[in-house]
């Protein structure tokens, strides 16, 4: 039973492509074995080993195999321990090879493992077979064997001789799996897979452990710290030596900008560990799968959970999960770009290529991606263990890409230090020109570096790096609760500058739940079901008919030409539809479709049937170039379903199925199979037609439209199977004199959510195209339901874009002939007229460059497109239509200009191209994808967006990932977009008091002599605490307008601080908040002195007192700091009115204030109840009287400020309105 039960495996798995048998590799390989000689798990090899050999003989051997099997310390106790009951067969051709054995066992005197010499034979490449090994069986291999807990413990400096050491790669088939004690046909049992994970742990690479050191010290002395740092030093001069005696003032001072300093790295600290939670948190949504084979099943597990000696299969778009050794392949290639940068993906083979193993082509690594084929393996190392693993121990945490808005922030920061700078000279050379030798009493050395520290400190925006972060990452954490998963923070913003979405097709604009719902032929057609009612009638009668051989063809084909197979844990259920399907979309419905094909009542016995009468012996998967699938079968009997495709030999013919594209196919067939008399007949011209316009007409429908093919072939005896030469052989005999089948039609329904969702990406500025490899009538019927084509007219073609090309290049030498003959041109229309103007100064410019201009090619035509407003600006193009087009810039001019675009039958190169082409146009691409032929552009693009659906390798090159529906790209663009607009609120809030309006008191106080109206304390406070809580709640603004209703920011030329920001906030808002503030000093300095501005301009120190109320000392010592404070106070309350007034940009306050829902913020109300704490804490604790020189404000004075702040709001509201009733005047040009 078991061996009946061995051989059903084998032929399902051979049947569906995995590994072909192995005796024929063995037999090419010369492997050291014997038919008699057995070997039982848990029995001592005496008593398994027969009487072939001389008693002498078997001793010498039986001591050595019982010595190598002694002696595997290397191996974990449970690998030794043999119990299974299994046997393990050890065959040979001849005594001669026993001999060789025997004389090994002499020569090295029962060394420690079994040496069976590597493969010196067969065809490098060929698939080996699945042998029936032990499931725990000891591990005869090199004497360098590296045991599972040794690649766990090897040091870390010895890598690469440790890498070279390896000797795993050159170990055939059998010895690799009796290495690592697993079973090559049936895995390791779950059991085992548990005591493996539970001794070795999971399979995950160790994260970095952080350079606290560093960390701390970037945040204490990084960014503005760094200038933070020279406020203190000069303030601690300040203190002593240069005072005398010291100032505790200036002492206080440097303590306060010390707790900056602390407070900012404190904030950076938690802001480091906020934001790896969350994107931990994110990463850790993502998913990592694999297929492995366990108990002879397959199963799909978290990549975290694989184990050495797993058998895990490889397929189109997985990530490998391990470093593998390869045991089965068919035509698999993998990307190793990620490990070694090269762009080439490698053809893997079954056989070593080279000695070492990172090059040998037999090894897969862990982190690299499978873009071709699939394969099956061994698991070698996992972990740490793995190449990766070691790489990423070896490497440091990978330098951060500095974002758009952190580059936007840098230049703004860049522009205030250097304005800083400016200021401080100035200050410092009218000190020492002017001040200093004019009126020495005025201004000491002290006092002028304070002045000049206070400008630098005042001036730098303490609070930007805090509202940077934390916008980030709250708008992380809202994409993360509209189930958006960006990798990065760096992603974030970018999405607000896309202006070109270049989507994928299929599974991201279609629901990707392919269902087959037509069948064609050249002389017929039927839905799928009525294909069902129809030979459940034909085999319900027991009719012998043969009229329906064509259906059940087509049926049969659409299982054996498949990769698909039925997830293990639903193949129980009853009906087929619940059953889940292990493959991409289109083969799992022509997988499900042909199964749903039999009758219900003998529907296993039909299965049983096909499954043991055809033996799979090559396959060329399909792939996004090829665009079609082979398989190839060997009739076991010759039966009647034989029969039924026309093998009349089936001991040396082989059925040839080929499945694919059929304006891929087509130009391969010579025949064609009629339904209707299940004659095989020359395809004609006209057959060719019937079958192309049922291809149109499906495809206009939106069908995908797949073609079957198939083909008698006897291939050379001369070629094993397996072998490159065979397999070279096979598929050129899939590339010609084919039979058409029939076709199959597959509907897979857009997303209902995509029209809406292209809607809205076009109403924001954002074309929105579709690049698919499916065939360009289907692309461009799905393009007209989801609304990428919005007019009915036919769309333009590559034929359009010569036409087009033709009659510039006629234009433009009209152009130059009414240049040379100056003609008059006032009959021309003024758009005319202004288009003649533009091109002929670009050929003016153009001849400058290059003499010889009697060529249109010398001259290159700029982006435009003359024509008329009833022509469509749709756009269909193919992939031969692009290799057409190549790099010839008038066409892909020419091809930006359209506003609909269907790029259909492309290849990833393709796709690649239409991204560069558009970035080096000036777009911002996005790129959104779930295959691997979606790879290459995601990554190229400047934002990847792939469906967490998707493939694996989609997912590793996207920057963003969308866990729900497609509709939520919009949503991220939204928030990309409301990043950059509430960062230049919080700048427009920030600089009119916390650096104009502070920057100003010294001027006066320098350049006018009066005493200065703010002192170097209160400045600090304003930009680190009272602006800091209001200028936060400015991150939690919703969208003024519709943010989705503006074209994209052009991330070039639209800054993060503009010319017109500088003027809102400096000349408008910030002289507005100076008059008032200084203004109310001056009041108060009056009212309590009676000296007034008049009194004290020009003097430099040098007041008359004779007009005071006061004494000088009353006067400078008791109410110039209470004067000081009041202009602390107005700040901090006229910055009340400047954020109610920024938080709208043109909107009324009357219809978006921040009580009423629909523009809610009330944290607004919060930061400002905080700055009114500190304020109060400021000017009337005593301690802060006495330490910082600040007063009691009067009520009075507390007060005056709040009429003043509704003054600032109704002033920006008067120039709001100006700009929205007056938007060409002179208000709405200046207006930020």
């Amino acid at each position: 039973m078991s061996s009946n039960n061995n051989n059903n495996q084998q032929n399902q798995l051979n049947r569906k492509g995995s590994i072909p048998s192995l005796t024929q590799d063995m037999n090419n390989n010369n492997q050291i074995v014997h038919n008699s000689v057995t070997w039982h798990a848990g029995m001592p090899l005496g008593n398994t080993v027969d009487s072939v050999m001389s008693p002498a003989d078997r001793s010498v051997l039986l001591k050595s195999l019982n010595s190598r099997l002694s002696n595997t310390s290397n191996l974990p106790a449970e690998f030794r321990t043999m119990s299974m009951g299994v046997s393990h067969t050890i065959q040979a051709n001849n005594s001669k090879k026993m001999q060789m054995a025997l004389n090994q066992a002499r020569k090295d005197n029962a060394s420690p493992l079994l040496n069976v010499p590597a493969p010196t034979g067969g065809d490098v490449g060929s698939p080996p077979s699945k042998p029936n090994l032990p499931s725990a069986v000891p591990s005869p291999s090199s004497s360098s064997t590296i045991a599972p807990q040794e690649l766990k413990s090897t040091p870390l400096a010895g890598d690469t001789n440790y890498f070279a050491s390896l000797d795993t790669h050159k170990l055939s088939a059998v010895d690799v799996a009796i290495k690592f004690s697993t079973d090559s046909e049936l895995g390791i049992s779950n059991f085992e897979a548990q005591k493996r994970l539970a001794q070795y742990g999971p399979n995950q690479l160790a994260t970095h452990t952080p350079n606290y050191f560093k960390k701390v010290f970037f945040y204490l002395f990084g960014g503005f710290c760094s200038v933070l740092w020279v406020g203190v030093l000069v303030f601690f001069l300040c203190w002593q030596p240069l005072s005398n005696p010291p100032s505790m003032v200036n002492f206080a001072l440097a303590i306060l900008v010390l707790i900056v300093i602390l407070i900012q790295a404190l904030f950076s600290a938690f802001q480091d560990w906020s934001t790896g939670r969350v994107m931990k948190s994110i990463l850790n949504m993502l998913p990592s799968e694999c297929f492995v084979i366990r108990d002879g099943q397959t199963q799909k597990i978290p990549t975290s959970q694989v184990v050495v000696g797993d058998l895990v299969q490889l397929n189109l778009g997985n990530k490998i999960p391990a470093d593998i050794v390869i045991l089965g392949t068919a035509d698999l290639k993998v990307d190793n770009s990620v490990l070694t940068g090269e762009s080439l993906p490698v053809n893997c083979t079954t056989q070593c290529t080279d000695e070492n193993f990172l090059e040998s082509k037999n090894v897969c690594f862990m982190g690299t991606h499978v873009v071709n084929g699939s394969g099956v393996g061994i698991v070698v190392s996992t972990g740490n263990a793995t190449v990766m693993g070691r790489i990423n121990r070896l490497t440091g945490e990978a330098k951060e890409k500095v974002p758009l808005i952190q580059t936007e922030i840098n230049r703004f920061v860049g522009i205030i230090v250097l304005l800083t700078i400016i200021l401080a000279f100035i200050f410092v050379l009218e000190w020492g020109v002017f001040l200093r030798v004019k009126h020495p009493n005025f201004q000491n050395t002290v006092a002028m570096l304070m002045n000049v520290m206070s400008c630098v400190v005042a001036f730098i925006p303490e609070g930007m790096p805090i509202c940077v972060a934390l916008t980030l990452l709250m708008v992380a954490n809202r994409m993360k609760e509209n189930d958006i998963l960006p990798k990065a923070l760096t992603t974030v913003e970018t999405l607000g500058c896309v202006n070109v979405i270049c989507s994928d097709k299929t599974g991201t604009l279609t629901q990707n739940r392919m269902t087959v719902v037509s069948v064609g032929f050249s002389d017929g057609q039927a839905t799928a079901d009525q294909v069902k009612e129809y030979l459940e009638q034909e085999q319900g009668s027991n009719s012998t008919s043969t009229v329906s051989s064509a259906y059940r063809q087509i049926q049969m084909c659409s299982i054996l030409c498949n990769n698909s197979t039925w997830d293990q844990g639903t193949i129980d259920q009853p009906d087929i539809a619940n059953r889940l399907i292990n493959g991409d979309a289109t083969d799992s419905a022509i997988f499900r479709f042909g199964h749903r094909m039999f009758p219900e009542y003998k529907y296993h016995l039909e299965v049983q049937s096909l499954e043991s009468e055809f033996t799979r012996v090559h396959d060329l998967p399909f792939n996004s170039k090829n665009k079609y699938m082979m398989t190839a079968y060997q009739s076991v009997s010759g039966n009647s379903l034989a029969q039924m495709f026309g093998v009349t030999n089936h001991n040396q013919e082989l059925l040839l199925i080929v499945k694919g594209a059929p304006d891929v196919l087509l130009p391969k067939c010579t025949h064609v199979l009629l339904s209707n008399s299940d004659q095989v007949v020359k395809l004609s011209s006209d057959y060719l037609e019937k079958i192309q316009g049922v291809q149109e007409k499906w495809a206009r429908g939106g069908q995908r439209v797949i073609l079957l093919t198939k083909r008698i072939v006897c291939p050379s005896t001369s070629n094993p199977v397996g072998s490159s030469a065979y397999r070279q052989e096979v598929e050129s005999f899939g590339n010609q004199d084919l039979t058409v089948i029939g076709l199959i039609g597959l509907m897979d329904p857009p997303r209902p959510e995509i029209p809406n969702t292209v809607a809205t990406c076009r109403r924001s500025g954002s074309r929105f195209f579709m690049v698919t490899g499916d065939f360009s009538l289907t692309a461009a019927s799905i393009a007209r339901q989801i609304g990428i084509y919005t007019t009915d007219l036919e769309p333009h073609t590559y034929d359009d874009l010569l036409i087009q090309a033709s009659e510039h290049e006629k234009f433009v030498k009209d152009l130059k002939e009414k240049e040379s003959s100056q003609t008059d041109q006032s009959s021309l229309s003024s758009e005319q007229s202004t288009i003649i103007k533009r091109l002929l100064s670009k050929i003016k410019k153009s001849k400058s460059k290059d003499e010889d201009d009697s060529s249109f090619s010398s001259f290159e035509m700029e982006p435009f497109t003359i024509r008329s407003t009833s022509e469509p600006t749709s756009l269909l193009l193919t992939g031969s239509d692009l290799e057409k087009i190549q790099t010839n810039k008038q066409l892909w001019n020419q091809v930006f200009n359209y506003d609909e675009i269907v790029f259909a039958r492309t290849t990833p190169e393709h796709k690649l191209r239409i991204v560069k082409e558009f970035q080096h146009r000036g777009s911002v691409v996005a790129v959104t994808g779930d295959g691997v032929n979606d790879a290459p552009a995601l990554k190229a693009a400047d934002v990847g967006v792939a469906v967490v659906s998707g493939s694996d390798v989609a997912i590793e090159a996207a920057d963003l990932v969308l866990l729900g529906s497609f509709e939520s790209i919009t949503q991220a663009m939204r928030l990309g977009r409301l990043v950059f607009q509430n960062l230049q609120k919080v700048i427009g809030f920030l600089l009119p008091a916390g650096s104009w309006s502070e920057i100003m008191p010294v001027v006066v106080n320098a350049f006018f002599g009066t005493p200065c109206p703010l002192s170097s304390f209160l400045m600090i406070i304003i930009c680190c605490f009272t602006d800091l809580f209001p200028c936060l709640s400015l991150i939690m603004e919703h969208e003024e307008t519709d943010l989705m209703a503006v074209p994209p920011r052009n991330s070039k030329k639209d800054h993060l601080i503009t010319l017109r920001i500088y003027i809102q906030s400096y000349l408008f808002m910030g002289m507005l908040l100076t008059i008032i503030s200084q203004g109310l000093f001056f009041s108060y300095l009056y009212e309590y002195t009676g000296l007034g501005w008049s009194d004290l301009v020009f003097t430099y120190g040098d007041i008359d007192f004779s007009k005071a109320k006061v004494t000088a000392d009353e006067f400078n010592l008791v109410h110039v700091p209470i004067g000081t404070c009041v202009t602390f106070i107005a700040l901090v309350i006229l910055q009340w009115g400047n954020i109610l007034a920024i938080r709208n940009r043109n909107q009324t306050i009357l219809k978006a204030d921040p009580i009423r829902q629909k523009r809610r913020n009330l944290w607004i109300f919060v930061g400002m109840l905080f700055s009114f704490v500190i304020a109060l804490i400021v000017t009337k604790v005593p301690w802060f009287q006495s330490t910082f020189a600040t007063g009691d404000v009067p009520i009075k004075y507390w007060l005056l400020p709040l009429p003043f702040a509704l003054l600032v709001l109704l002033l920006d509201e008067t120039r709001k309105f100006f700009v929205r009733h007056y938007p060409g005047g002179p208000i709405a040009y200046i207006a930020w």
